[in-house]
């Protein structure tokens, strides 16, 4: 029997965290991709992160175990040295563990980024540490790892998503009547596409159109919350993820580590899954807060209330009319968040898997009762997650429709360029290896 080469033995040293010895199989070594990102999801929750915040944090922790684990594996083989995403690979030590490195670049972001919580994450990464083998191996991997993850915090320390900026309110037909906070995500600089600002939508139909007539009679009658619909209500408070909630990046996220379970990745793969799928969801919040600040177009409720105003003929007033999702949002309306969010999530999954059909189940932090929902494939879910807007009575389609198609390109942009192989094949048909 052939003996197997330096290249997979050198794999397998990675893989199990520590030299082979002796006839008994080590322990199963932690699962940090998972473990990090639900620490990362509490974190959101406990702090009432907005959208933009959550996309912004799950990407900054995820690349972080992304570059962390890629400069091993890169170090230690050149066929399977891929791009990283923002801390090269030149200074990876050659021999380390990648679990402890991962936990260590995850700990380094969360800690730093949130040091009131510093004991939690010290007692999770105590915790990872305990569960891998002692030694050197180890130690190198926990060294490496917070080198890579206060690298990230520190070139993302200027990235645009602070100070705190606010659009006044605007008034008049078709402007959104509220001021709006957190809008210098506007500026907020990319993780992996080129250009925030080629993305920015065409802008909603105007006014005096047929296609807003459409789009408003739909949202009027779908969206009515005096029309009784149990099945519509329940799909808009699944997908709501207000407040206190993973948010809509997060979903995504939950997403995207229950996929990799049953799809039984180990921890490499989900490394660069969760890493890209975090980057296409935290890519998509700069376009979104941009079109939103550019065009500050109002919400149905208002439209529909004040509909004499909008100098339509095809539109009928109605003062008393309220969403059925109840508030009438508090940004403007075009283009949906959570459209270009779940898009991006979508397609960043399909173009991993190379295939959009993957069944999977899905309990959202605002899903009534808890209750699971099924899907049939990433897309079908991005779907549903933006028709819930327009069912909820608080976006038109045309900015469900626009925020899918910006996040499902997003995605591909971020597939297309990001974390690919640097020797041999970079692609597997249309999707990136």
């Amino acid at each position: 029997m052939r003996s197997p080469s330096p290249l997979v033995l050198s794999l397998l040293a990675v893989l199990v965290s520590g030299p082979i010895a002796g006839a008994n199989p080590p322990a199963p070594p932690p699962d940090p991709v998972r473990v990090w990102n639900e620490l990362a999801l509490a974190t959101v929750r406990s702090q009432s992160a907005s959208d933009a915040q959550a996309a912004r944090l799950l990407a900054m922790v995820n690349v972080a175990v992304y570059d962390a684990v890629n400069g091993i594996v890169s170090r230690n083989s050149l066929l399977l040295r891929r791009k990283h995403a923002i801390v090269p690979v030149d200074q990876a030590p050659h021999h380390a563990s990648v679990y402890s490195a991962a936990s260590a670049a995850a700990h380094a972001v969360l800690a730093g980024e949130f040091p009131a919580q510093q004991a939690v994450y010290d007692q999770q990464l105590a915790a990872d540490l305990a569960a891998l083998p002692p030694g050197g191996f180890t130690q190198e991997g926990r060294l490496w790892g917070a080198e890579v993850g206060q690298a990230v915090r520190e070139a993302r320390a200027d990235d645009g998503s602070t100070p705190n900026e606010s659009q006044p309110a605007g008034s008049g037909p078709g402007q959104f009547r509220a001021a709006w906070s957190g809008v210098q995500f506007r500026n907020l600089a990319p993780f992996a596409i080129a250009d925030s600002s080629v993305y920015v939508g065409a802008g909603p139909a105007p006014l005096a159109s047929l296609d807003y007539a459409a789009a408003f009679a739909e949202v009027k009658l779908v969206g009515d919350a005096a029309i009784p619909d149990a099945g519509k209500l329940d799909t808009f408070r699944f997908w709501s993820l207000g407040a206190g909630t993973s948010q809509p990046p997060g979903a995504w996220v939950q997403i995207a580590l229950t996929v990799a379970g049953t799809r039984g990745l180990d921890v490499i793969q989900k490394a660069r899954l969760l890493a890209l799928v975090s980057m296409a969801l935290a890519d998509s919040v700069a376009p979104t807060v941009m079109t939103k600040f550019v065009y500050r177009h109002w919400r149905p409720a208002t439209a529909i209330r004040e509909a004499d105003t909008d100098g339509n003929p095809l539109t009928d007033a109605s003062p008393t009319w309220a969403p059925r999702g109840g508030g009438i949002g508090t940004s403007p309306e075009y283009w949906s968040g959570h459209s270009s969010f779940s898009a991006a999530g979508a397609a960043a999954l399909a173009g991993f898997f190379c295939n959009d059909s993957i069944p999977f189940s899905l309990a959202t932090d605002s899903a009534p009762g808890g209750s699971a929902r099924s899907y049939p494939s990433f897309s079908a879910a991005a779907a549903e997650a933006g028709a819930s807007r327009t069912v909820g009575g608080i976006h038109f389609r045309f900015g469900n429709e626009d925020g899918l198609a910006a996040g499902r390109a997003i995605a591909g942009e971020v597939l297309s360029k990001s974390l690919l192989r640097v020797l041999g094949p970079a692609h597997f048909g249309s999707c990136p290896l």
